[in-house]
């Protein structure tokens, strides 16, 4: 492995995984994927793959498909429309039919190349599909490589409400190439820094800070940097998920820092509408400082500074023109909701968040709606 890749362990018992972060090393991922599969009994007799991608990437999957022959693996290319509304329950009969046509048992693989849409559908059919197929993450999207990619929760919307049907299926590796990034559209790429924002509000103040110093370093794509970025945002996620993998002790709860406003923008515009997922989870991160504000838990400062540096980062911080109520009521329908009070993932601090029901009503609409 070349030095200047860098390789991230998800603990999970059996079920640990590595993520190798490199630039521009796509041959490595013929060894890299048959190391994964071989550490699992489904993966160590995986001779046969479906390819999972979108009209954006065919080159890209018919690339990592000839890879994959090279380690004995003969693979078949599911293409599909790009963008949110393909997370959907006809999209993943699409896929079950491909695999059914191709005969597939339990020791075939999804090899999901793309970005979250990709990743969070091609996950549902291998979690889904003769109870379980291994899977291997190629991530191809910033905020697929930061945060979608790691952590196992794979789904599908609701008209009604965002990745409300799905399951956890752990990966058994995730490969990213930084090169990916340099094709994609600018506000692509910023979308996926809201989420590495994310990880130094929730987790890491110094990394933070170091987001703040490097921001446009960032935002040229310097291969270094992201490398660095990307690895460190997969270590902050692989240690909440290797104590919490199934949200069941509320630790990985913080992850959704941001969300619970950002899945309800989403909800009321339409998925693949007006605001594409970093886009409303920045604006989320905003509305969701400003609740910490109103109930004591820190000062207008710290939202000064978040909102500052997205601003630096090209990202919204605010979404005027939405429905309040109609916000109010897509809350409502959170993963993270209980006894039908809305819970929201605050700051204490920088680099530390916690989990509420706190906020009133009053306090949503005010933070939503500051002026």
């Amino acid at each position: 492995m070349p030095d200047s890749d860098i390789d991230v362990v998800v603990e999970l018992g059996p079920r640990t995984y590595t993520v190798r972060v490199n630039s521009g090393d796509s041959a490595a991922f013929a060894p890299f994927a048959r190391t994964s599969l071989d550490a699992s009994w489904s993966g160590r007799g995986c001779r046969r793959a479906l390819v999972v991608t979108d009209d954006n990437l065919v080159e890209t999957a018919e690339r990592y498909r000839s890879i994959l022959a090279t380690v004995g693996i003969a693979a078949e290319t599911a293409i599909l429309p790009p963008g949110e509304a393909t997370k959907s329950i006809a999209s993943a009969s699409v896929l079950w039919d491909r695999l059914v046509a191709m005969k597939a048992d339990r020791h075939a693989c999804i090899v999901a190349i793309g970005g979250g849409v990709v990743g969070d559908l091609a996950g549902f059919a291998a979690a889904t599909y003769a109870r379980g197929l291994p899977l291997l993450m190629v991530p191809t999207t910033l905020l697929a490589q930061v945060d979608s990619s790691v952590g196992g929760k794979v789904g599908i919307n609701h008209p009604g409400a965002k990745n409300i049907i799905g399951a956890f299926h752990q990966p058994a590796g995730v490969w990213v190439d930084t090169h990916t990034l340099g094709t994609l559209p600018p506000r692509e790429l910023r979308c996926g820094l809201a989420e590495v924002v994310k990880y130094g509000m929730i987790l890491d103040a110094p990394f933070f800070e170091e987001i703040e110093i490097e921001a446009q370093a960032i935002i040229a794509g310097e291969p270094r940097i992201l490398r660095r970025i990307i690895a460190q945002c997969c270590r902050l996620k692989a240690d909440v998920v290797s104590r919490d993998e199934r949200e069941e002790t509320g630790l990985r709860a913080v992850l959704n820092f941001g969300h619970t406003v950002g899945h309800a923008i989403e909800a009321v515009v339409g998925y693949g509408g007006g605001f594409q997922h970093g886009e409303a989870v920045a604006i989320g991160m905003v509305v969701e400082s400003r609740l910490a504000e109103r109930i004591g838990w820190i000062s207008p400062d710290l939202t000064v500074r978040l909102t500052a540096l997205l601003d630096r980062l090209g990202l919204p911080t605010a979404a005027p023109g939405l429905d309040p109520s109609a916000l109010i009521d897509a809350m409502g329908r959170d993963k993270k909701n209980q006894g039908g009070n809305i819970r929201f993932v605050l700051p204490r601090r920088l680099g530390h968040v916690e989990l509420t029901e706190c906020p009133s009503e009053a306090d949503i609409r005010a933070a939503l709606d500051p002026a």
